[in-house]
Parts: C-alpha cells; structure tokens; sequence
C-alpha cells in the first residue's frame, strides 16, 4: 500500500511539473493548437495558486465545495443504486486508482485521430473533481488537471468515500443534483426506499440528463433504464431474470 501511495505521489508530481512548467509546448508539436487550449500566460499565473491549493490541501478544498446540507451519506444509498452507478459510470472502479489506463489509451487513440477530445475515459473519480472543481470545457490542459486531481483524491479518500461523494454531487437532471435530490424529485422518496426499478432509472440520468430525464422523455428514459439493468448483469450484479423484472416494474413519477 505505502509503495502504491508513492508511486500515484510521484506521478502527480510529474505530471503537475510537466503541465504547469511548460508540457504544452510539447504536446503542441503533436496535436492541434486548437484543441489544447491551454491558459494564456496571465491567465496562467492567477490560476495557478488555486490549482496549487487544491492538490496541496485537497481535504480542504472538497469540504469547501460539498453542500452538507442535503448530503446523504453511503450507508443510505441502496446497494443496489450504487451497483447501478458503478456498472454503468465505471465498471473498473474498485479495481483502478482513479485513472482506467485501459480506458485512457483507447480514448487517447481515437483523440489523436480525430485532433479533438471524441473520447474522455473517465472514471468516477474523475468525474467527481471535474463536477467539485472543473469546468466542463473539453481540453488537453483540463484533462491533464483533472488527472492530477483524480490521483491526489484516491491518495485522501478511501473508495467508498470516493462513491459518496459522487452521488451526492453528479447532476441527475430536472434540477436535481445529487442523489437525494433526483430521489424526492422523481419519486418523492428518500435514497433508501428506492427500490432497484427506479434506482436503476436514476442510474441512466448522469449520462445525458436533459436527454434521459423521464420529465423530458419518459420512453429515452425507459431505454436507457433497460441499458443500465443489461450493464447489472453483465457484470454480476443481478440475474437476468430479476433485471427483466425490473424493467417491467411500473414506474411512478412524483409529478
């Protein structure tokens, strides 16, 4: 464990020199200019103490950004919501440390392919920095920062907490953000009485909120519900026949 925890330092280290002390330079001689967009120098400097601050004193940073108000701790969230959410987001998740590499050369491939940002490969993890603290600008500069910071929270937080947090802050559409809110907007329910139809509906949100909202398209919704439930069983969490029963489970919206 404390060699593992080295290693993640020093490549956090690296990669942090190599953004910050000029790696764009380098990455220019490959890939568009266009699709870097990396700051302009005085843009560059003022930035760079916030940046600093969150790798430095990331606990801090996190508490400063989580809306404790209405957070529902894991313990709360039906096992299998989080199944849903792990099978569907990042079926690798207790298995990485914050970067899927495996996920990153194939979406590498494609980006250099295409001379833009077609592919992401992000983990949970990494989503959860990119919602606390980045935007949703698609950039090599950005991307880079978010896999610092993705490496830096699998150093602080263990993988559960890591979970939490993600549910608590991903953006389930309807104006529901985190996984109390998307519960009582849909189905006017606290997170533990949901049961594993509707949990699995919530688990296909994330993806594409405006699309998969029921609000929006109960049908996308239903389809992609159907996505969630297959990813389940492909991956172990359920038997075929209780995903079918699921799906046919009538869903009940709050509105």
């Amino acid at each position: 464990m404390l060699r593992r925890h080295f290693t993640l330092i020093l490549f956090i280290v690296f990669c942090t020199s190599f953004i910050w002390a000029g790696g764009s330079t380098l990455l220019k001689k490959y890939i568009p200019a266009t699709t870097l967009a990396f700051p302009a120098p005085a843009e560059h400097a003022s930035g760079l103490w916030d940046r600093s601050y969150r790798i430095i004193n990331l606990k801090s940073a996190v508490k400063a950004k989580i809306d404790t108000k209405n957070y529902v701790h894991l313990q709360d969230v039906p096992i299998t919501m989080q199944q849903a959410i792990i099978a569907t987001e990042d079926n690798r998740f207790y298995n990485h440390f914050g970067l899927d590499i495996s996920s990153i050369a194939r979406a590498l491939l494609v980006n250099m392919q295409t001379g833009s940002i077609a592919e992401g490969g992000s983990t949970i993890t990494q989503q959860l920095v990119k919602n606390l603290f980045l935007s949703q600008e698609q950039n090599f500069g950005r991307k880079a920062e978010e896999a610092v910071l993705a490496l830096d929270m699998e150093l602080r937080y263990s993988k559960e907490e890591i979970l939490e947090m993600y549910l608590n802050t991903i953006y389930f559409g309807s104006g529901a953000y985190g996984i109390g809110d998307a519960a009582r907007n849909y189905f006017a329910k606290q997170p533990p009485n949901l049961n594993l139809a509707e949990a699995s509906l919530l688990a296909g949100l994330p993806n594409a909120p405006s699309v998969y909202s029921p609000y929006v398209n109960f049908s996308a919704a239903k389809q992609r519900q159907a996505v969630v439930l297959a990813a389940m069983v492909k991956y172990g969490y359920l038997g075929p026949s209780l995903a079918d029963e699921a799906r046919t489970v009538p869903i009940r919206l709050a509105k």
